[in-house]
């Protein structure tokens, strides 16, 4: 009886998302987990241990992965360590850069020339670090970083120390580079009275175009856009985390959908079949208002937003950030959960 009221919510579901109103808030929480996990995939050098890490993604070959972890702990504020590294496909480090620009590396892009675009939200650790300088004295954080594959700083955007109003960033959260060089940045991450809740749209070259979204919970607002996504349409995907929603736009901001069925979104992505996969790390324990959604990643569709896969957080006693914040999957299908409170990179492969 349990799968049939699943199925029969799944398809309520998929009817509403495909006519782009928002679906009936109940909690998605019993899909099938075809998936095994591989703890320990991703090999550490040395004594190093792993940081908390939202920042997961896939190399241009669809196979190497790229993380950008915080140096150990939660912050990279007083540490001389590569926040950004790359792992082949058996999970040996094959590359690292970053050391010293960085306070809290947030999200992570690879574009089509094999870039690696990394947000520095400065959302974590005490005031001192947040306003920590690097070893020249400089102001750091608030700001993104375009570098080559070879770690080679091609392109930052913001100002040190960050702005608000018409000075950007203010917390940075995610970015993305769409097909045509256009770049897409969710600017966010505090939930508080005066947070910036807003996605800003800039050229190739970074020049500002147009920014859009303001904090609240209706249609045109935000609160905490915490992940960006894009489809085969083109369509623009923002994890609206603290509304509990995806909001699906154009990449002028026009406000199409929101979908409520993939639970509190923390992370997105989408395949080349637009297969889409969306990771919860604060429902039940950890964020009482949505209790009765599970943790975890749920997989469905990018085109009519059904769902068709669940993998659950094994600890659904957590208080704390748990399960993944990001999602990327590979070429071959294998998912990577990159997790800020258990601080570690889960796979997820098929039997």
């Amino acid at each position: 009886m349990r799968r049939l009221l699943a199925l029969a919510l799944i398809s309520l579901t998929s009817r509403a998302a495909a006519q782009g109103d928002p679906p009936a808030p109940a909690p998605v929480n019993n899909l099938p987990n075809p998936y095994r996990t591989i703890e320990g995939w991703a090999k550490m050098p040395g004594n190093r241990t792993w940081g908390s890490t939202s920042a997961v993604e896939i190399d241009k070959d669809g196979r190497s992965v790229w993380v950008a972890e915080r140096c150990g702990a939660n912050s990279c504020a007083n540490s001389n360590l590569d926040p950004i590294l790359k792992f082949d496909s058996t999970g040996t480090l094959v590359k690292s850069f970053g050391a010293g620009m960085l306070l809290s590396p947030h999200g992570i892009f690879v574009d089509k020339d094999g870039n690696v675009w990394v947000t520095d939200c400065t959302c974590t650790g005490t005031a001192e670090q947040r306003a920590s300088k690097g070893a020249q004295g400089e102001p750091r954080g608030h700001q993104v970083y375009k570098f080559s594959p070879e770690g080679k700083l091609l392109l930052t955007l913001g100002r040190a120390a960050g702005g608000r109003d018409s000075a950007f960033f203010w917390q940075p959260n995610d970015v993305l580079v769409a097909p045509s060089g256009d770049i897409f940045v969710a600017e966010g991450h505090a939930s508080s009275a005066g947070s910036n809740a807003r996605i800003l749209k800039f050229t190739s070259k970074g020049m500002l175009l147009k920014t859009f979204g303001t904090k609240g919970s209706g249609k045109g607002e935000l609160d905490q856009p915490h992940a960006l996504a894009m489809d085969s349409r083109g369509r623009l995907f923002v994890g609206d985390r603290s509304n509990n929603r995806i909001v699906i736009m154009s990449q002028d901001g026009e406000w199409l959908a929101e979908w409520s069925q993939f639970s509190r979104p923390s992370g997105i992505y989408i395949d080349k079949d637009d297969v889409i996969y969306v990771t919860d790390s604060e429902s039940g324990s950890v964020s009482p208002p949505h209790s009765a959604w599970k943790r975890g990643i749920r997989i469905g569709s990018a085109k009519d937003g059904s769902l068709v896969a669940f993998i659950p957080d094994p600890n659904e006693n957590a208080t704390n950030t748990s399960a993944g914040e990001g999602v990327a999957v590979d070429a071959k299908g294998i998912i990577y959960g990159a997790e800020v409170g258990p601080r570690r990179l889960q796979r997820y492969v098929k039997p």
